[in-house]
């Protein structure tokens, strides 16, 4: 028997574990096993893209703070060697069969078969049945739209500094953010510095940009007010306009209608509202709690013992909260991640699996420049201190690329900030109704060829 023959032989007796999704819950559910397991067990992880994101440095990237790869960690160079990674988007799962089908960048379906299977697709945009929304507006949950947002607001600060038309100028440098989240409150607090120093550069002057951010309700809703306090205070002093209790009505190439009536023109509309759970588990055929999977607080979805899921996707039972589940957040994801990986194990060995526990230890909002607002072990900090937090948790929560990540925040310290637009991504490889945020490039789904200005000018393409 040679020696290939008595590795795959090798392989074959092994238990398969496949962990599907390579956000916060798959990416720390892969390593915790990884960890547990060592290479007694094959652990296949399917996910689109090659790296594990980290999702709330992503408007640092938008604003040209961090460059892409900073948050964009390698899952082979961070991940154990025994987790092996299949990248494709995964469109089918049988759950009788055991077994699941993905298809590759290239357009190829492969099925793979599984003993333990960990559901931790993550989640997607939320969309609301809004004129002309999917048209005009564009989302930001992926390297893609970071990168689109970035040259678009590089863009449009450029095209007002050369017309003639007043009013147009004024449109191209109304940037409109719809929802005051953790994602809508960061990306209009680090946009508004980025486009003032355009604005400034190109002199336009400081007075040229204006953003808007609206939302149904308060700044950071649902957290403690005293971060919501602290983010409207210095996205006011900004000159951010807050509007709370207002939403946007239509939208159109030449602008947005909000629900009193007020037109706005303007070219740019950022939809951060929130997520909702990947459509994907909808196939699935397991029970759902409010779109997502319902399992109980070992992780475990009902009936099927050798299915875990966890993340976004999953509606996990709040200790804290008897009778709710966990909110959408990248700490539960995390945590609920680690536990999966730890009870698969367990469940591998015939040992016992524990019950998903979590203690609030506060939430972190980064606003720019020395700005932030943190409550760390509820000690309410802003400023400075708050920014010195939030910095240090990112770096230490970060898998990877920590020096190259501090490196970029010492350089942007110290240096004007690069306004070269890259032109990699167009408007409509960004649509807002993707199902996922990280399309893979295959030649069933390529990008959409570049069009004229003049073939942008007639279809309201603003790119």
């Amino acid at each position: 028997m040679t020696r290939t023959e008595r590795t795959d032989e090798s392989r074959e007796a092994r238990s398969r574990v496949v962990v599907v999704g390579g956000g916060f819950a798959g990416y720390n559910a892969a390593r915790s096993l990884a960890r547990a397991v060592g290479d007694t067990v094959e652990i296949v992880l399917v996910s689109p893209t090659n790296y594990f994101l980290y999702l709330p440095l992503l408007p640092e990237v938008a604003s040209g703070v961090l460059e892409p790869r900073r948050i964009s960690v390698s899952l082979a160079d961070t991940l154990p060697r025994t987790v092996r990674h299949a990248q494709g988007e995964v469109d089918e799962i049988d759950l009788a069969g055991r077994s699941l089908r993905w298809m590759d960048p290239e357009g190829r379906h492969h099925t793979t078969t599984y003993d333990r299977l960990v559901l931790a697709v993550g989640s997607v945009h939320k969309l609301m049945p809004i004129p002309g929304l999917s048209e005009y507006a564009h989302g930001f949950r992926g390297i893609p739209e970071a990168l689109y947002m970035r040259d678009h607001l590089i863009r449009q600060i450029d095209l007002a500094t050369v017309t003639d038309d007043p009013e147009e100028r004024r449109a191209r440098c109304t940037f409109v953010v719809v929802g005051a989240g953790y994602t809508g409150t960061e990306v209009a607090a680090q946009g508004v510095l980025f486009t003032r120093d355009l604005a400034r550069a190109r002199g336009l002057g400081d007075d040229a940009v204006r953003w808007l951010l609206v939302s149904r309700g308060r700044v950071l809703s649902g957290l403690d007010e005293h971060l919501g306090t602290t983010a409207d205070r210095v996205l006011r002093d900004r000159g951010v306009e807050v509007r709370t209790g207002d939403t946007v009505e239509e939208a159109t190439a030449d602008g947005v209608r909000l629900r009193d009536g007020e037109v706005v023109p303007t070219r740019t509309l950022a939809w951060c509202v929130g997520v909702r759970p990947d459509p994907l588990i909808e196939d699935v055929g397991v029970e759902l709690a409010e779109g997502r999977v319902v399992v109980d607080a070992t992780l475990t979805v009902p009936g099927h013992p050798e299915v875990f899921a966890c993340g976004d996707a999953a509606a996990v039972p709040d200790p804290g909260r008897p009778g709710k589940y966990t909110a959408m957040t990248a700490q539960h994801a995390e945590r609920q991640g680690k536990l999966a990986g730890r009870n698969v194990a367990a469940s591998l060995a015939g040992g016992r699996l524990r019950r998903y526990r979590h203690r609030d230890l506060g939430f972190l909002v980064d606003l720019g420049s020395t700005d932030a607002a943190a409550n760390p072990l509820h000690l309410r900090l802003s400023g400075l201190p708050a920014k010195t937090i939030t910095r240090g948790y990112h770096l230490l929560s970060m898998p990877g690329n920590r020096l190259r990540t501090a490196t970029d925040w010492v350089l942007d310290a110290v240096l004007g900030r690069q306004s070269t637009q890259l032109g990699l991504v167009r408007s409509a490889s960004v649509p807002l109704d993707s199902s996922s945020p990280e399309v893979p490039h295959h030649p069933r789904m390529p990008f959409p060829p570049e069009r004229s200005a003049g073939d942008r000018e007639a279809t309201g393409d603003r790119s």
